[in-house]
């Protein structure tokens, strides 16, 4: 890890690849002074956790299989982007999992965890989080604001075309949704809809009196890129209308540093507490072969985000592997 000066701070550049072949990144730092890291492991049939006192540590730390995917049933095949969220005092793992006789049926699930250390402890099955549709359904994501907690998710509309949208729902509990689900954004930009029409993979962001959350959208080659929605943090999170949406991506491919489809990332802090930190995926090379879903090359990476003088994020370009 090094520092070198950015546009108006200093910004710290981390070791790239932060852990290898591990999609879908979600790092948490928490208030006991580690950070916790879990993602989509290239077998797709167990949930992992690792924790460090710093970023880098990451690499190196052991991982622990926290939990093994169900023989047969719901739960049973393609285990999806895990995340790891702490809410009133316990710990949640969201995650999407399809079921042997339909693979790619994926429903999201809540695991539960009251052990200090998440690593240790009974992860208890929480069950489905059920939404107003029985359909395609992942990448759950829950964030607090103004006492309220909040549920994004990528589902499937039956009656729109496309793949995924971004909805929002107020939460009852950390598995149950209280108030309607609301989209706030479905895939309708040129670069939302390359092979798939998908909006995905949110992560949220709160700084400067705005909610910024960012999503990936497009198929999960080198097209895959993030975008990001805008809100008032005095806004009502519920209406559609508080959610102003980027036309362009946030985040793409940069050929130049041999980095291809970045995107599905989370958000931490430096050790410091005052750098804002994304944690995404990205692979080293464009050409795939076969379906790019089992191509195990996307590897986490962490960069340090900088800020505009008007208060918006600037994510920058990915960087070139430096490890």
């Amino acid at each position: 890890m090094e520092n070198r000066q950015g546009i108006g701070n200093l910004q710290t550049v981390y070791r790239n690849p932060l852990v290898e072949q591990r999609a879908d990144p979600w790092v948490l730092k928490h208030t006991d002074g580690y950070y916790y890291f879990t993602g989509s492991v290239p077998e797709y049939d167990r949930i992992e956790l690792r924790r460090a006192t710093t970023i880098e540590g990451l690499t190196s730390a052991p991982a622990t299989d926290i939990w093994q995917k169900h023989e047969n049933g719901v739960m049973s095949r393609n285990i999806w982007a895990p995340e790891i969220h702490y809410i009133a005092g316990k710990w949640y793992i969201y995650f999407a999992a399809g079921r042997d006789d339909e693979p790619f049926a994926h429903r999201m699930y809540v695991l539960e965890n009251d052990a200090v250390n998440p690593l240790e402890g009974q992860w208890v099955e929480k069950g489905e989080i059920k939404t107003a549709w029985d359909s395609f359904s992942l990448d759950a994501t829950s964030f607090e604001h103004n006492g309220e907690q909040y549920l994004v998710w990528a589902q499937k509309d039956p009656q729109i075309e496309g793949n995924t949208n971004l909805y929002i729902a107020e939460m009852d509990n950390p598995w149950t949704l209280r108030s309607e689900q609301v989209r706030i954004t479905k895939p309708e930009y040129d670069w939302e809809v390359i092979g798939f029409l998908v909006n995905e993979g949110a992560a949220v962001l709160k700084r400067n009196g705005r909610i910024f959350l960012t999503y990936s959208a497009s198929a999960t080659d080198h097209n895959y890129a993030m975008g990001m929605l805008t809100a008032s943090e005095t806004s009502d999170l519920l209406d559609p209308a508080s959610w102003i949406k980027s036309e362009k991506p946030v985040f793409a491919s940069n050929p130049d540093a041999s980095q291809y489809g970045p995107g599905h990332n989370s958000f931490t802090v430096s050790k410091d507490g005052t750098q804002d930190i994304m944690i995404y995926h990205a692979r080293s090379y464009k050409e795939i072969a076969g379906d790019p879903l089992f191509d195990p090359n996307r590897h986490a990476r962490a960069k340090a985000i900088e800020w505009r003088s008007d208060g918006t994020p600037d994510f920058g370009k990915p960087q070139a592997d430096n490890a």
